[in-house]
C-alpha cells in the first residue's frame, strides 16, 4: 500500500500522521510495530552530475554551435 503525506514538526522531532481510513483497513492499533519504507522525492539537484557526458565540450562550445545557424 503507498499512501502520501506530509512530514511534520513534533517537538524536536519529525511525525508523520496516517489516515483513519489506511489505520482501519490495515487494522493498525496503538502500540503496534509497522514498518514504513521512505521513499523521497527528487529534487533536480539530485540528478546533477550523475548522467555521464558523451561530449567534451563545454555547454558555452554547444551554446555557440547551435547558435552558428542562425544568424
Amino acid at each position: 500500500m503507498e499512501i502520501k503525506t506530509i512530514a511534520r514538526k513534533w517537538g524536536n522531532s519529525i511525525a508523520i500522521i496516517l489516515p483513519k481510513t489506511v489505520v482501519d483497513e490495515n487494522k493498525i492499533s496503538e502500540d503496534e510495530e509497522i514498518t514504513i519504507e521512505i521513499k523521497k522525492r527528487p529534487t533536480t539537484g539530485d540528478f546533477f552530475g550523475k548522467f555521464p557526458r558523451k561530449s567534451k565540450k563545454t555547454a558555452q562550445q554547444i551554446k555557440d554551435e547551435l547558435r552558428r545557424g542562425w544568424d
